[in-house]
């Protein structure tokens, strides 16, 4: 029994190695990852921002703050931001949808709500983008007074 499982296994990888995996690959794909191969070496997009983080100082709770992180694509490619989340609702980051050309600048508008947010806060923002990291990190932080509840 084990022999006639194993002479059958053993036709059935003949069978099916005779057929050359390179004529399965879509010429359409090897194109694409030719562009792509390209882009690569030619070097990816880089953030350089102006400041990584920003401290509000003393706020009053309930206060909604702003601030604006500028950055420059020091890249050679295109740089693409695909999303921006912070660690908390208060926090809403702003980001430009549209890619950011070698050379060129953009800025990432942030703003955080103090509500119901009393004592330190420190938040992170996660930019997704397609720099050699794959993400960017920003930072903002309040010391928020406690409004007075009597």
């Amino acid at each position: 029994m084990k022999r006639i499982i194993a002479v059958l296994a053993l036709s059935l990888m003949m069978v099916s190695c005779n057929e050359n995996p390179s004529n399965k690959v879509k010429k359409e794909n090897l194109i694409l990852a030719k562009e792509r191969d390209g882009k690569i070496k030619m070097g990816g997009a880089k953030m350089k921002f102006e400041k990584m983080e920003h401290d509000f100082g003393t706020i009053n709770e309930g206060d909604v703050v702003e601030t604006v992180f500028k950055f420059t694509n020091n890249g050679k490619s295109e740089l693409i931001i695909t999303s921006a989340k912070a660690t908390c609702g208060c926090t809403v980051p702003e980001w430009p949808k549209e890619p950011i050309m070698p050379g060129k600048s953009g800025e990432i508008k942030v703003k955080f709500n103090s509500k119901r947010k009393p004592n330190l806060q420190q938040k992170v923002i996660t930019l997704v983008t397609n720099t050699d990291e794959g993400k960017e990190i920003i930072r903002i932080k309040a010391m928020v007074i406690p409004e007075n509840k009597s």
